[in-house]
């Protein structure tokens, strides 16, 4: 049996940069179309000021490789990780320090949904949020759409100020903090919102026709980030996970309900790959909502494994005996 290995953040980012994210998550998406990987859907516990237990995990039949990744959002910070098993033994395939790896997949995702769903010659993005996140989201859309001006907006003015500069400093695209949401939003092709807010940023009628909106933050039912009315403008929306929508995203459940009708409305991420679908040239308005799931940890984990792997890099789990323990019961 080939041992498992440890995989560091450091070593994450040394073998994979964001665009090979994207590539990544398009293949484990057409495998979810395929019927070859599917997800745990995700699970979550509160405790405390907003804190949240998070447990996530998929399947890869045609991989041969099973996998969970679990976290805790606190005040404190968080430090998720990645456990892959092999789907023939449950032996530990590889465990992976999943941060950097898990702001590739929420970036990624917004850039494959992007790519489908925003027009073609969309060039002006405008980020909402300034926060962890941010960076990863405004470098996925440029990984697919050729940005010549990104416009930032935050509550907090040091936030927004800070994140346009590093916008310029990385990605070498002119960047504008805002003073106001409404400058931010005039004249953007695809907006990007990542707020932790739990009452509404963008109002039904906020957005120009013909924008993209990826919506990525709320992830949680006591967090909502568009009014729910929005959704009437939408003329394609798609998710990465449709079944966590239904049960977490309190924008769709309020706005949806109990009407299938509306919710046929609201097409898997996967789907729209595998048909190779492209945004209608009439349309008002696309969303894309991001809720995260397993079968894209996973999409990257198992390219990381390969790739470190491959690299002979990653450091040796000490072996675990697959066999039970007898319990000694005496006193």
């Amino acid at each position: 049996m080939t041992q498992g290995i440890w995989i560091s953040e450091a070593e994450v980012v040394s073998v994979m940069a964001l665009p090979e994210a994207i590539d990544a998550l398009r293949a484990g998406l057409r495998e979810e179309a395929a019927g070859r990987a599917t997800n745990m859907v995700k699970t979550h516990a509160t405790w405390g000021n907003g804190s949240t237990l998070h447990a996530i995990g998929a399947v890869f039949e045609g991989w041969n490789i099973v996998g969970t990744k679990t976290w805790a959002h606190t005040a404190g910070g968080a430090m998720p990780l990645l456990v892959l098993l092999d789907a023939g033994t449950g032996a530990i395939v590889a465990l992976i320090e999943a941060f950097a790896l898990g702001q590739m997949r929420t970036g990624g995702i917004s850039g494959v949904g992007t790519d489908v769903m925003a027009r073609p010659d969309a060039s002006r993005l405008a980020m909402i949020g300034a926060g962890k996140q941010s960076i990863a989201q405004i470098a996925a859309v440029a990984a697919v759409r050729r940005l010549d001006r990104v416009t930032v907006w935050s509550p907090t003015a040091a936030n927004r100020e800070a994140l346009a500069e590093k916008v310029e400093q990385k990605l070498g695209i002119e960047a504008i903090a805002t003073h106001t949401l409404d400058e931010a939003l005039d004249a953007a092709d695809i907006v990007t919102l990542v707020t932790r807010a739990r009452a509404p940023v963008l109002t039904r009628d906020m957005l120009a026709r013909g924008v993209h909106l990826n919506a990525v933050g709320a992830i949680t039912p006591e967090r909502v980030e568009f009014e729910p009315a929005l959704l009437e403008r939408a003329t394609m929306t798609g998710a990465d996970s449709v079944p966590q929508v239904r049960r977490l995203s309190q924008e769709f459940m309020t706005a949806f309900g109990d009407d299938e009708a509306q919710w046929v409305r609201l097409q898997p991420l996967s789907a729209l790959i595998a048909r190779d679908a492209r945004r209608p040239a009439d349309a008002d308005l696309t969303i894309f909502k991001a809720m995260g799931m397993g079968i894209s940890d996973l999409s990257l984990g198992i390219e990381i494994f390969r790739r470190v792997r491959d690299a002979g890099l990653g450091r040796p789990i000490p072996s675990i005996t697959r066999q039970a323990p007898r319990l000694t019961l005496d006193q």
